[in-house]
């Protein structure tokens, strides 16, 4: 609930990039994300990550791309051997929302030539983007028992509690341990244990 004093001051978004294994985030509050404000930003932040890849394991050093793994080549993600010889090593695999600014010619070509693979959601499916999770448990904590005056104020707050996260990241596995104590927690509210859930049903619902 608002105060009655409460106005509506603006809306803030937060750019996310997000990755799983490790729980890193990289985020940034913004007033709105046209493809004029997001892509740049998109850009910079994967330039980052690549150059923090690249230091690590420089591609000179890597086998030809028929004897790297099967998910490090392109032709595992493209379904067909890449037309491109000229393509750098597969680097990243980018999850992204099925929006049409993601969809731009110049950022997927950009995408491909710096070893970027996208991989979009299918439309409804944003729920398979673990940013979208990793945003639900962001916002509620940097809002909870807050009234803010503006939307640069929850800026403000959503970059603090990126900061925070960042500090102590949880890496986030599907299957993991996250979904079994929502199962568990689910069987609780059903009053049963095991034995109470059959292929995905409750015996008593």
């Amino acid at each position: 609930m608002h105060p009655h004093e409460y106005e509506r001051g603006g809306t803030a978004k937060l750019l996310t990039l997000f990755r799983p294994a490790t729980g890193l985030l990289r985020a940034k509050g913004v007033l709105s994300a046209p493809n004029a404000v997001l892509h740049p930003w998109l850009k910079g932040e994967l330039t980052e990550v690549l150059a923090e890849i690249e230091k690590k394991q420089p591609a000179e050093s890597l086998p030809p791309e028929a004897e790297r793994p099967l998910y490090a080549q392109w032709e595992t993600w493209l379904g067909h051997p890449s037309r491109n010889p000229s393509l750098p090593p597969l680097r990243i695999v980018l999850v992204l929302d099925n929006l049409a600014g993601h969809l731009s010619c110049d950022l997927v070509q950009w995408f491909f030539e710096h070893g970027v693979m996208p991989l979009y959601t299918p439309i409804g499916g944003s729920w398979l983007n673990m940013a979208e999770s990793v945003q639900r448990i962001i916002v509620p904590r940097a809002l909870a028992g807050q009234h803010p005056k503006n939307a640069q104020e929850v800026i403000g707050w959503l970059e603090q509690t990126v900061a925070g996260w960042n500090a102590d990241p949880t890496p986030f596995v599907w299957n993991g341990k996250r979904r079994r104590r929502r199962e568990r927690a689910r069987l609780r509210r059903l009053a049963g244990s095991g034995a109470a859930v059959a292929k995905g049903y409750s015996i008593g619902s």
